[in-house]
């Protein structure tokens, strides 16, 4: 695919389905992350793959931090669905370091920001659809516990990855510019 129409015809896609990636294709779709910018080479990211049988836990992960995080009823149907959306689900977490003075937290965070959308492309790539969710959850303890993380570390998203389930082609769209560009 020419990266080029690969950047400019990119979308979010909800409804996913099997096939996922295969072990040899989530080796190249973490190749990718690899490749995001990063200063100071610190790799301040992790990935968490979830399928088959474990997306049940991860749906009681999600359950669990919408009754912790008193999230409400909206949001609870919302976990319970969340899990069955697709066939795979990367969880990200950024590995934040506070004590590196040389490249700021925010940097560190926007790094593990580039690893995941280089992930988004290289599914595409690949001929995978996906999108990235996040929300007030991915703060639940059990969610935080069962990924590991260090204090300082924070779960920036889940990519739910798969097949698209419809088929159809999207119109091709040139998004408007103004206001976003200007020069000095």
């Amino acid at each position: 695919m020419d990266a080029l129409k690969l950047l400019t015809e990119r979308y979010s896609e909800k409804k996913l389905s099997a096939p996922a990636p295969n072990k040899d294709q989530l080796a190249q779709i973490f190749q990718a992350a690899l490749h995001a910018p990063d200063h100071g080479k610190l790799r301040p990211y992790r990935f968490v793959v979830i399928e088959e049988e474990k997306m049940t836990t991860f749906g009681g992960l999600l359950k669990s931090a919408v009754h912790e995080l008193n999230l409400g009823e909206e949001r609870l149907k919302k976990a319970e669905n969340l899990a069955g959306r697709a066939p795979m689900v990367i969880g990200v977490v950024a590995k934040l370091d506070p004590t590196i003075k040389k490249v700021p937290e925010w940097e560190q965070l926007l790094c593990a920001g580039c690893a995941t959308y280089a992930i988004q492309l290289a599914a595409n790539a690949l001929g995978f659809k996906n999108v990235w969710v996040s929300g007030p959850w991915l703060d639940g303890s059990d969610l935080r516990q069962a990924f590991q993380c260090d204090t300082s570390d924070k779960i920036i998203g889940f990519l739910m990855i798969g097949s698209a389930e419809d088929k159809l082609e999207r119109e091709k769209k040139t998004l408007n510019l103004d206001g976003l560009v200007s020069s000095l």
